[in-house]
């Protein structure tokens, strides 16, 4: 990892006290924070019509679609543990605006499966991007403005960074995220790996198996951890939970944090690929970065990342209680910034 990637991870250690307060608090402490009147209670009715699949790549990829067939394409990603409901109020609004609406489940998501059974379940992160330009070629789509949030943040920078000729526009919720094994082999300070607790249950076989006997309850926990003033109600939940019954979930999840820690082995024809992305290649196309307020979950100050952005470059921070799901507890800010860098 290139020497400017450390102190972005140096400042994980400031963002960190906010994403463990509730952990120090105890769960007392986050019963009265969901109960906080300064965030509306969150309980959206709106969703997709039918799911459809395409195969590409190595996967059969579930997607659901929005807005008119020749429109501006706009590619959503979700991160974990999400799904595409972090964009059902979103595309409403960009499919008004006349953009063509794509929101992928990600391998291990959903209705998204692998074709062969012998596929080695990857979760590193160029894989992940892969996946999204396999299915834009399977779509036939040119080029896209790319936007996401947690791991969906961090393929669509990797999107922006290898493939700017495909790409139109980026919006990164928490900013740069294109990480590397020997940045992340650096130790922070207790408090800041306090933060990433799951991360190091996910590298033990411990940690496998309660994942996957109890991820319904471990994914509402993080939700509640990573977003402690959003009002989301059990429906809301529920609704995404459907797609952690994924029969390659849990293989996927914990391949990607274990990877993250060099304790898995990734595919080793992509080496040479990642090598480039440890070296934090910037972006140059369109971008807007967004943070919000409230967010509980491990995060680089903007300051951290605001030089890796080479080309017209914008922050937002979204105001009003707003935690790690910007794009589902502020769907109109979120919206918003897509379609000012598809302008841009």
């Amino acid at each position: 990892m290139s020497d400017d990637i450390n102190p972005r991870r140096r400042r994980l250690i400031g963002a960190a006290a906010v994403g463990i307060s509730a952990l120090e608090l105890g769960f007392s402490s986050l019963a009265r924070a969901q109960t906080n009147p300064a965030t509306p209670s969150t309980a959206s009715s709106a969703s997709f019509g039918k799911i459809k699949q395409i195969n590409a790549g190595e996967l059969n990829i579930g997607y659901a679609e929005a807005g008119p067939a020749n429109g501006p394409v706009v590619m959503l990603l979700h991160g974990w543990p999400y799904d595409i409901y972090s964009f059902a109020d979103v595309a409403p609004i960009l499919a008004a605006a006349g953009y063509r609406v794509i929101i992928p489940y990600l391998r291990g998501y959903g209705t998204t499966r692998f074709l062969s059974s012998e596929t080695f379940r990857n979760g590193q992160q160029y894989v992940i991007a892969q996946d999204n330009l396999a299915l834009m070629d399977a779509l036939k789509i040119d080029k896209a403005v790319f936007a996401g949030f947690d791991w969906g943040a961090r393929t669509a920078d990797i999107m922006a960074v290898l493939w700017p000729e495909r790409c139109n526009g980026l919006v990164s919720v928490s900013g740069y995220l294109i990480g590397s094994i020997k940045g992340n082999s650096q130790p922070l300070p207790p408090k800041a790996e306090l933060a990433w607790w799951y991360q190091f249950y996910f590298a033990t076989e411990r940690g496998q198996i309660g994942y996957d006997k109890n991820r319904h309850d471990f994914n509402r926990l993080i939700w509640q951890l990573a977003s402690p003033q959003w009002h989301f109600d059990d429906a809301t939940f529920e609704r995404t939970a459907q797609s952690f019954n994924n029969p390659d979930h849990v293989a996927i999840v914990i391949h990607n944090y274990r990877w993250r820690l060099g304790v898995a082995p990734g595919d080793p024809k992509y080496d040479a690929v990642e090598a480039k992305l440890a070296t934090a290649p910037a972006v140059t196309v369109p971008s807007i970065t967004m943070e919000g307020d409230a967010n509980g979950a491990p995060h680089p100050e903007p300051s951290a990342y605001a030089h890796k952005f080479a080309g017209k470059y914008e922050h937002r921070l979204i105001k009003g209680g707003v935690g790690h799901n910007l794009p589902q507890e502020a769907p109109q800010a979120f919206a918003q910034a897509v379609i000012d860098v598809a302008k841009s």
